[in-house]
């Protein structure tokens, strides 16, 4: 269905709780390192329950070897800072979405040169940021609203 891209994540119980979700909406997990934790953190496994052994994250070893491997088609960077919404988008089967990491987000010179691509969610001036996990639920399952015929089918 998509793509779940989490660029230097830090946070072990996180990343198991995005790969729960991974397996049960049909996306791929690609994990950029360096990563903030070991892939065996006993936490990470504890927060994906019995769906670890189902995911088989594809694990990178830095962002340039991502990007040169899949380019820059279809590439969706969530981010808290561009203006427009996630439900702006229009997401295609097989589309990436890019989350930064927990502590700093999306790179910067990435965040420009996709500027058209940078999406949010949008919240009130007293938030700063939503949990990654939530923050990757809510823009998936918007991926998978647009092609539900599809997801349909996978399930």
């Amino acid at each position: 269905m998509v793509n779940i891209v989490l660029v230097e994540p830090k946070i072990a119980p996180n990343t198991g709780t995005i790969g729960r979700l991974c397996v049960n909406m049909g996306a791929s997990l690609h994990l950029v390192e360096p990563l903030g934790f070991e892939i065996t953190d006993a936490r990470l496994k504890r927060a994906g329950l019995d769906y670890w052994h189902k995911l088989a994250p594809t694990i990178w070893p830095s962002l340039d070897t991502f990007l040169e491997a899949h380019g820059d088609e279809r590439l969706w960077l969530a981010t808290t800072k561009t203006e427009r919404p996630w439900f702006d988008a229009d997401f295609k089967p097989g589309d990436w979405l890019l989350f930064g990491s927990e502590t700093t987000g999306l790179p910067e010179p990435l965040r420009e040169r996709h500027a058209d691509r940078c999406i949010t969610i949008p919240m009130t001036p007293e938030g700063r940021s939503l949990n990654i996990s939530i923050s990757v639920g809510i823009i998936a399952y918007e991926a998978v609203r647009q092609n539900y015929g599809i997801f349909k089918g996978l399930i």
